[in-house]
């Protein structure tokens, strides 16, 4: 796919802009033009001794009605083109977020967040500096530079074609130059994905950091990356420090020729020296469009290198979408039934070797309970995953009252589930607002209750801001069990068929897990309910229990049956029921 189709959308929905921008910018460089000619005339008029302080005053008066001109087409192209390219950037930053969060989980399993960061902020602005400065510097190259050389060729052809005589080797040095510009600064880019990461890790944990004493060792990792990073762009400054100075030494040979040789026409009276000193305005005139042939060089080649990138991630396929077969339900039961599930996480975009889940069969009626336990790493969470399909079954399906869940819309799926992950992630803002998501439509009371079900209101009452708490990145001010019930309480306020909770009572003590779990079994009967826990104290209620073991299901049935069999699950609640006796001790 031509990467550049990536913005063609957003520059019809601005071309009349970008035509009235270009517009004004050739009218500029038509305007810069005269400039040397009013010089000519004010020159030879002096020479000639032919000229009074009217006649000096008129000059003057077209010079700053010239440069009025040029500031207001200034203004306009600057507003036209470059307002265009920060559309371009806002477009590319929106369309980029919205397809990253169409991507399925699998892909965030390999991808760097960091890497992501840089596409969404270095690379999106290589591409506005490349449509936006960049189309001016072409335009400059193009109009500005041809239209001197005509009014060069003017004065005296002979000279012109002297001058004209670098040109050449200008142009072959910037195809030389380019295909290099173009693989470095792709090595840069990448780079710069490596050191945001990092950065961002070291950040993220300086807590853990410090706690370890581990300041001089990850300061000496930053350094590594740093220090990979300055080399990258020290291949690059080479090459253009080399292309640069290759086009001002051009610009000055021709200066020079135009020195020697038009100094000699004037004093031949070949040319008149107004014509001497416009010639020289023209070729710095057209020194700017030599610059900028390698100046709009070098930012296509960035800009087109982090296009690729972008291009990358765009084209990277969705696992879990929508297709043409698949149809809204409106209303869910909540029946679950697994049938013949495996599943095997992706390598780096390839199939796995090890089989995560294997020959799952279970079925859960609507509003029963069930109770999921197992040592860890038994594939737990990973099968909590498959319900709102967050990764696709490797074999076998899951349906949804009868449907296999594949066949559904992915939002209408997910709309008749509340999921609360076994790590709570909590967002920089107020309690509130990470209860609601944000959602300012939902009532106080509903927000209270959800937090008394989550055994949360009590707590927040103790803030001297209540609910208005700025809990800090991450929930960084608040406790690991205050994070999980803002989180159970964030899930416990959807209204939704379906509640499914990963381990909701693991970082709270025994008597706050008690109180959850009796909330919890108030809903059974209205709500189908899957509850993983490594207290089994918190499934024991459950209408059916299944024990995973290296992804697989070595028991299942209620409490009192898997007592009576006294394998893994009768074992552990026993261990269990002894440490929760020391403890109430």
């Amino acid at each position: 796919m031509n990467t550049i189709s990536l913005i063609k959308p957003y520059f019809w929905e601005n071309r009349y802009k970008i035509l009235i921008g270009l517009a004004s910018l050739i009218i500029v460089d038509l305007l810069q033009l005269f400039i040397p000619r009013i010089i000519k005339w004010t020159i030879d008029d002096l020479t000639a001794l032919q000229i009074d302080l009217m006649k000096l005053l008129v000059y003057a008066t077209y010079m700053v009605g010239i440069a009025l001109f040029i500031g207001l087409f200034r203004y306009v192209w600057r507003r036209c083109l470059l307002g265009t390219s920060r559309r371009i950037e806002e477009g590319l930053r929106n369309r980029l977020f919205s397809h990253i969060q169409s991507l399925s989980a699998s892909y965030f399993d390999h991808m760097k967040t960091g890497d992501l960061m840089a596409h969404a902020t270095n690379d999106i602005q290589q591409i506005r500096m490349a449509t936006g400065m960049g189309m001016v510097a072409l335009n400059d190259a193009i109009v500005l530079g041809t239209a001197a050389i005509g009014f060069m060729l003017y004065i005296n052809i002979r000279l012109t074609l002297f001058v004209l005589i670098p040109m050449p080797l200008i142009v072959l040095g910037t195809r030389f130059f380019s295909k290099k510009m173009h693989r470095r600064y792709q090595a840069v880019q990448a780079a710069f994905s490596d050191l945001t990461e990092v950065v961002r890790e070291r950040f993220a944990g300086i807590r853990i950091i410090k706690a370890h004493n581990r300041n001089k060792e990850e300061a000496a990792k930053v350094r590594s990356v740093s220090k990979t990073y300055i080399d990258k762009n020290i291949g690059l400054v080479k090459i253009i420090g080399s292309f640069f100075p290759m086009m001002l030494l051009f610009s000055n040979l021709s200066l020079a020729i135009v020195i020697y040789l038009g100094g000699r026409q004037t004093i031949m009276q070949t040319i008149t020296p107004g014509d001497f000193v416009a010639f020289i305005s023209y070729l710095g005139l057209l020194t700017w469009p030599m610059m900028a042939l390698g100046w709009v060089t070098n930012l296509i080649q960035r800009g087109r290198a982090s296009l690729d990138r972008i291009d990358r991630i765009l084209q990277t396929p969705q696992e879990i979408k929508d297709n043409e077969s698949t149809f809204f339900m409106v209303q869910s039961r909540g029946g679950i039934v697994f049938e013949n599930v495996s599943f095997r996480y992706a390598q780096n975009g390839g199939a796995g070797n090890t089989m995560i889940l294997s020959g799952i069969d279970v079925c859960i009626e609507p509003g029963s309970v069930l109770g999921i336990v197992g040592p860890p790493g038994s594939g737990k969470t990973t099968l909590l995953s498959l319900i709102p399909r967050l990764y696709n079954t490797t074999q076998g399906r899951v349906l949804l009252d009868g449907k296999d869940i594949r066949s559904l819309k992915v939002k209408d799926l997910r709309s008749h589930i509340a999921f609360m992950s076994q790590e709570p992630f909590l967002f920089a803002g107020t309690i509130r607002e990470n209860i609601t998501f944000g959602d300012m439509s939902i009532a106080d009371e509903q927000m209270q209750k959800a937090a008394g079900d989550a055994a949360l209101l009590d707590t927040v009452k103790r803030f001297p801001n209540g609910f208005e708490t700025i809990v800090g990145e991450k929930g960084i001010i608040l406790s690991g069990g205050q994070k999980q019930r803002i989180a159970l309480a964030r899930c416990l306020l959807q209204d939704t068929a379906i509640l499914v909770l990963d381990d909701p009572i693991s970082q709270v003590d025994l008597e706050t897990g008690s109180v959850i779990i009796n909330t919890i079994k108030q809903m059974a009967g209205y709500r189908t309910i899957i509850i993983v826990s490594h207290r089994l104290s918190a499934v024991r209620f459950a209408d059916q229990i299944i024990s995973l073991e290296l992804g697989r299901i070595i028991e299942s049935g209620t409490h009192t049956d898997l007592l009576e069999k006294n394998q893994y699950y009768a074992k552990t609640f026993h261990l269990q029921e002894i440490e929760e006796e020391l403890y109430a001790s």
